[in-house]
């Protein structure tokens, strides 16, 4: 009994560490975790420059194996300090510990030149340790809240454009001919996203008037439409901040975003 009650406390200790942001130690844990992300990507952005990677390829290479044995100690401690190990495992931010390692040890197992190209997707991939900044990030729980939230309604919006870009790109084909680059209606609708969405490459333009014309309302029209989900994801911001909502994550699953008088995990009922 006091061996297991040592062990549920070592467990409540490391949780509240590391997923506890209003502690002293919870603090400093994110600071260094930050610190440590960000240099380690620093360090795969240098080590695809050829000039750096020649002249300081095996210090790279042993700074990379001292973060992803770091990381690696992390997300054993995280999954060792939650009741449900699986369920955070399975979760999106245990699915970005993951892959913020992953990549380091299978580069081990292919070690050939013959898998070089193989070996440069693995080591893009760590890469996601970037991902892992935004569990440390209070405002962008709010935006990640927000955008679920607005999910449907930027679904419906996306809906109405990629209707919009069908009907504009089939109407240019008819217009144009072949020889301005409108070459068939998949190539028009291409034209009408970058139009639509003010990009503008140039690759593609109309040279009759009434193309012409047609392509300066799509303008118009584009101008208005980037102000819509903008306006759909600062409205759910500003109900998401109408609410307060605690930092206190749940011992069993890790979620976050419960009330400031929960005593339960909206989640998967545990107590908090």
């Amino acid at each position: 009994m006091k061996g297991n009650s040592s062990s549920n406390s070592l467990r409540s200790r490391l949780h509240e560490i590391i997923f506890e942001a209003d502690t002293p130690a919870g603090k400093l844990f994110d600071i260094l975790l930050i610190l440590s992300i960000v240099f380690s990507v620093a360090l795969v952005m240098l080590d695809s420059v050829s000039s750096i990677r020649q002249s300081y390829g095996d210090l790279l290479y042993l700074g990379e194996w001292i973060f992803t044995i770091l990381f690696t100690i992390e997300y054993i401690l995280r999954l060792y300090s939650v009741g449900r190990p699986l369920s955070y495992a399975t979760s999106f931010f245990g699915v970005v510990d993951l892959l913020a390692i992953l990549p380091t040890y299978l580069s081990i197992i292919f070690p050939g030149s013959q898998y070089f190209l193989v070996i440069r997707l693995l080591r893009v991939l760590r890469i996601f340790r970037v991902l892992k900044l935004v569990q440390y990030v209070g405002e962008a729980r709010f935006l990640m809240r927000a955008m679920r939230a607005s999910r449907r309604k930027i679904t419906v919006f996306l809906f109405v454009v990629l209707t919009l870009v069908i009907i504009f790109g089939s109407l240019m084909y008819i217009i144009e001919d072949s020889q301005s680059g409108f070459t068939s209606i998949p190539q028009s609708i291409y034209w009408a996203i970058v139009t639509l969405t003010t990009v503008g490459y140039g690759d593609v333009s109309p040279q009759t008037g009434l193309g012409q014309t047609l392509a300066s309302l799509i303008m118009i029209i584009g101008y208005a439409i980037i102000a819509v989900p903008t306006g759909i994801v600062t409205a759910e911001l500003t109900q998401g901040y109408k609410k307060s909502v605690s930092t206190q994550s749940c011992p069993q699953c890790s979620a976050e975003g419960h009330d400031p008088d929960a005593q339960y995990c909206k989640y998967c009922g545990s107590n908090l």
